[in-house]
């Protein structure tokens, strides 16, 4: 086989990854719908706001984003609060992950292989030509409908969001927002394509599909029959398999992004949010096949610790510890469950280590902070709790309401209604924060800068839009 020049090279990627054909609705169009999609879903609070997770599958997606050509989209990854088996792309290159695709899986090049398919869902516009066969012009009735499938076929957004789902509307159009078989086929031949110019083995994508496959996900319950995303699962797996038979990857040259490692983010989506007993009697069984891997100990442990049984919590994470010396992610929660158990010594001593850590280190300031205020050291608590909303202002709204408690106990009146404020406008509690904000304002916010903020939370509250 003769070896493709470099032009050839980059002209076969520019064709391959081309625009939707002319029949998929404006970019403009798709950009208002991913917005309007975005303002429902977050109404929703199905996503989850989990460090070591968003980055896992961050670091991922803009590695695989990083070898198309320039987009007409920004690419945006989340991780839905949802434990089936699924991974979607939504308008405007908005790319899900559900978190129970993160613990069916077993590695990065799994993960990748899911993502890289349905970045390439994006870039191909699959859904924008499935929106414009639908003839839906409403952008907010259109992304209300989308969300409503999502979400309901989630079953974790309550009544409203299941009636959404199942009625007449939902039930009509979604039929029409499916992929089609040839649209898997493109997604795959493309994303097989992307892969190999990653550190990921395209392989990774076939193992996920027969784990896929395996799961029988077309028949998992409470996923309604006409939501069937990702159909043809076993000619995807030939077809696939067929590209494989004669690749071989090599990621040498190739930097890889940086992870907590695979496992150890797994494990800690399934001691955080998975059923407890069940995935007790998982890990545990899993121990006894792979007694030395830290991160079954930390799952192990993080599940006990929602048990609220924190001495073995503890001793979970110091067996972890001593298969994993110094990990991050161990101390970051063994510092928390000190905090939770009184230990409040113990965990000032584990969390200011973990400050640095790029990713981890907003989190363990905010636990920081919570030992440090129960210890009685007040001004230090103040100064790290205001570096946490400073530095990720939606992420811990907790810290607004430790705020609002310090500025009330030290008389500051109109602060400590201020932050009450921004904590119930996170908790979505429009009433209790849109008062607070008031009476903040009517007390005489002294900085200037801050009484603006408060001005114009209030009035984008009264307006009926989400946290920006």
């Amino acid at each position: 086989m003769k070896r493709i020049s470099a032009i050839s090279a980059i002209f076969f990627m520019v064709m391959t990854f081309l625009p939707a054909p002319a029949s998929a609705i404006s970019i403009p169009d798709e950009l208002e719908l991913g917005d309007e999609f975005m303002q429902k879903i977050h109404r929703q609070q199905v996503i989850l706001d989990d460090p070591a997770a968003n980055h896992l599958i961050d670091a991922i997606g803009r590695h695989i984003v990083a070898q198309l050509p320039p987009q007409p989209f920004n690419f945006s990854f989340y991780l839905i609060d949802d434990g089936t088996f699924n991974a979607f792309a939504s308008p405007g290159a908005n790319i899900f992950v559900h978190r129970g695709l993160i613990t069916a899986l077993s590695s990065t090049d799994e993960l990748a292989g899911i993502l890289a398919h349905e970045i390439a869902h994006a870039v191909s516009r699959h859904v924008s030509q499935s929106i414009d066969r639908s003839k839906l012009v409403n952008m907010g009735t259109l992304a209300g409908v989308l969300a409503g499938i999502i979400v309901g076929s989630a079953g974790g957004g309550g009544e409203a969001a299941q009636a959404l789902t199942m009625g007449s509307m939902a039930a009509g159009y979604s039929s029409m927002l499916t992929y089609t078989r040839q649209n898997e086929t493109e997604a795959d031949q493309k994303a097989f394509t992307l892969l190999k110019q990653t550190c990921f083995s395209p392989e990774g994508l076939l193992v996920s599909l027969n784990k896929l496959r395996a799961a029988d996900y077309m028949g998992i319950e409470g996923i309604p029959d006409y939501f069937k995303t990702h159909p043809g699962s076993g000619s995807r797996i030939a077809h696939l398999s067929g590209l494989l038979s004669d690749y071989a990857h090599d990621p040498s040259g190739i930097s890889c992004p940086d992870t907590y490692g695979y496992d150890m983010v797994k494990y800690r989506i399934m001691g955080l949010y998975e059923p407890i007993n069940e995935t007790i009697r998982i890990i545990e069984s899993k121990i006894t096949e792979d007694p030395s891997n830290p991160a079954l100990y930390y799952g192990l442990g993080l599940l006990h610790a929602r048990e609220n049984r924190r001495n073995q919590a503890i001793s979970q994470l110091q067996k972890a510890l001593s298969f994993s010396l110094m990990d991050p992610l161990i101390l970051l929660d063994l510092g928390r469950i000190y905090t939770l158990d009184g230990q409040y010594d113990k965990a000032m001593k584990i969390l200011p280590g973990i400050q640095s850590d790029p990713v981890l280190g907003t989190t363990a300031r905010f636990h920081l902070a919570e030992a440090q205020l129960e210890s009685g050291d007040v001004p230090s608590a103040e100064q790290n709790l205001i570096r946490v909303t400073e530095t990720s202002p939606k992420s811990f709204p907790r810290a607004y309401y430790h705020l609002g408690a310090i500025m009330s106990r030290e008389n500051r009146i109109a602060l400590s209604h201020y932050y009450l404020g921004i904590y119930y406008d996170l908790m979505q509690d429009s009433k209790n924060a849109a008062r607070h904000l008031k009476r903040a304002i009517d007390k005489g916010l002294d900085d200037p800068d801050t009484k603006t903020a408060a001005e114009e939370r209030l009035q984008r509250i009264s307006s009926g839009k989400r946290p920006s």
